[in-house]
């Protein structure tokens, strides 16, 4: 767990040297991080207007991840959307600026959160399932997608020891089922069903076009399922 803290968020942990077991402690960490966020957005709510508590929301969750995601999200942008030989992508990815597309898609996605965020009543259980489903497809990503880089990077730990990627998907995809469903049983499961196809797709052209997955492809992969669940969510009104 403490090492699947360090990993997923900013959160300083002595002595957490991850490995393949951590990956089973992914969700744990996703229902912590919704869970947090989702009580705060009922608090929230009930002391400001709804489009501010919805960007309070967001900007919470950029902090409890470290922007780790987003910036996963702007840089798999710029490298997998542009036109690029498979290594250029790899330094495009890895470069401290950020382009065109990564601004764009970026940029976009803080804008749908917020927005979604602020038409939904506030409901924790919804933010427990999408975040649980996103944490859950990281897992079992690295459990079972080929690393991209050949010269190790930061997920290369997990592969040491790592489990099947069902054994691991499974039980976390159907605890944020079981979150959604208890939000509402039709749009809250429908939710996390569009978000795990979503980040699904993510990973899939991550496999494409640099052979497998990176850092950054996961934290894109988790934003892009968080944001669609939250889209169909939000189409229940």
């Amino acid at each position: 767990m403490r090492s699947a803290l360090s990993f997923l968020t900013p959160i300083p942990v002595c002595g957490a040297r991850p490995s393949g077991r951590t990956l089973a402690w992914f969700p744990l960490v996703g229902l912590v991080l919704g869970a947090s966020l989702g009580f705060f957005w009922r608090w929230s709510a009930d002391v400001w207007p709804g489009i501010v508590a919805a960007a309070l929301v967001v900007a919470l969750d950029l902090g409890l991840t470290g922007m780790l995601h987003l910036d996963g999200l702007a840089d798999s942008a710029d490298g997998l959307l542009s036109h690029l030989p498979r290594q250029r992508r790899f330094a495009v990815m890895s470069a401290p600026d950020i382009g065109a597309f990564g601004l764009g898609v970026a940029t976009l996605t803080l804008i749908l959160r917020v927005s979604c965020l602020a038409v939904i009543v506030p409901a924790p259980l919804l933010l427990i399932g999408l975040w649980v489903a996103s944490r859950s497809l990281m897992a079992a990503t690295i459990a079972g997608v080929p690393y991209a880089k050949d010269d190790g990077g930061l997920a290369s730990a997990f592969l040491v020891g790592r489990p099947r990627a069902l054994v691991l998907f499974v039980p976390g995809a159907a605890l944020a089922m079981l979150a959604g469903y208890g939000w509402h049983p039709l749009w809250g499961t429908g939710a996390v069903v569009a978000g795990l196809t979503a980040g699904g797709a993510v990973v899939a052209l991550g496999r494409r076009q640099l052979g497998g997955f990176t850092g950054d492809v996961l934290g894109a992969a988790g934003m892009v399922a968080e944001t669609v669940g939250l889209l169909v969510a939000a189409a229940r009104l």
